[in-house]
């Protein structure tokens, strides 16, 4: 297992340097073995290009959101509405009874 350590690429001291793992490994050792710097996924390459194509795409999307989210509730209209609601019938359709 040992041998692991020496194949890997110098990096900066890590976090945990001097703790050892339950197997026996320097910590800073399990952490190289895990630490992917450079990579990106596809979904943040896509994400990153759309951002340098469409600069104001943030904007746009915050003055979407405030059409429909961002919205001062007006307390009394909605009391208002609460207290004209009529309660319904448990079936709307001919619950009266016949007129004569």
């Amino acid at each position: 297992m040992h041998m692991l350590a020496g194949a890997l690429p110098p990096g900066p001291p890590l976090p945990g340097a001097g703790k050892i793992s339950e197997k026996g490994l320097p910590m800073f050792t399990l952490q190289r073995i895990f630490r992917r710097p450079d990579y990106k996924s596809d979904v943040t390459q896509f994400i990153d290009q759309l951002k340098a194509e469409q600069p104001d795409l943030e904007a746009r999307q915050r003055a979407g959101r405030a059409i429909w989210w961002d919205r001062h509730i007006d307390r009394e209209a909605q009391e208002d509405w609460r207290e004209s609601n009529v309660p319904q019938k448990p079936y709307v359709y001919g619950t009266e009874p016949p007129k004569l």
